[in-house]
């Protein structure tokens, strides 16, 4: 028997499309965004910045839908939940007042955090990490380290922190079933929710343009997760070869 037929999965019937121009264009914008807002930190250019910024998830997202054909899988669908709650998350501290700017943004974080991990969970059993177990030992290194070097210095923020940096791992972790790219992104994330943590509770970390470097490993790794999801879901969806 000849022929072609596609693989069957999780999410069948929906596919990624290939990019389309509107595609093309939102990721064009969505460059132009994130590169003003890097040169408006660097300048210190305040007002640039917090609109730029508030325009980063939004046009991430736009290339996610753009990127796809409805009806959207669910771990499109949970992404877009994700980056959702992680505009909220960068653009609700603005408007509280600054003592409770840092819990709103780890909450809205938080949430962003647990619908990652419910999109990325399905793919966890044949994931890198299902196969070996072992594979997981970084990730539990890193949280460790993370909350010995956080927890001292967290005073009444150190339940949410806690609760935030295991969900953080757990997200990067189980982002290594979904795909390569989602994987580097999962870890890239962790490193600057991790420059953010050292930078509230100790008193060593005081890097040079420390915003900078939080943004742009923040940029980076939303990008490689979305990525990553839309290589995945076009993966499952490749035609294989009958029988």
């Amino acid at each position: 028997m000849t022929g072609t037929m596609r693989a069957a999965g999780p999410d069948d019937g929906r596919v990624a499309r290939r990019p389309t121009a509107l595609a093309a264009g939102v990721a064009v914008a969505g460059v132009t965004v994130a590169v003003v807002h890097l040169v408006a930190l660097l300048a210190d250019a305040d007002g640039l910045a917090m609109v730029t910024k508030a325009l980063l998830m939004p046009t991430l997202a736009a290339f996610l839908v753009a990127s796809t054909a409805g009806p959207r899988p669910r771990i499109v669908r949970l992404t877009l939940v994700a980056l959702g709650f992680s505009w909220l998350g960068d653009t609700a501290p603005f408007a509280v007042p600054d003592d409770l700017a840092f819990l709103v943004m780890v909450g809205f974080f938080l949430v962003a955090q647990l619908a990652y991990i419910a999109a990325f969970a399905p793919a966890a059993r044949t994931g890198p990490l299902g196969r070996r177990p072992a594979l997981a030992v970084p990730y539990v290194a890193a949280l460790v380290l993370l909350l010995v070097a956080c927890v001292p210095g967290a005073g009444t923020l150190v339940v949410p922190a806690v609760v935030y940096g295991v969900c953080l791992v757990t997200m990067a972790a189980l982002a290594a079933g979904v795909h390569p790219l989602a994987a580097v992104g999962g870890v890239v994330f962790l490193s600057s929710d991790a420059m953010i943590a050292l930078g509230e509770f100790t008193t060593w970390f005081t890097p040079p343009a420390a915003g900078f470097w939080v943004m742009l490993t923040y940029i980076a790794g939303q990008v490689l997760l979305v990525t990553g999801v839309l290589a995945s879901v076009s993966r499952s969806r490749a035609p294989v070869p009958a029988a």
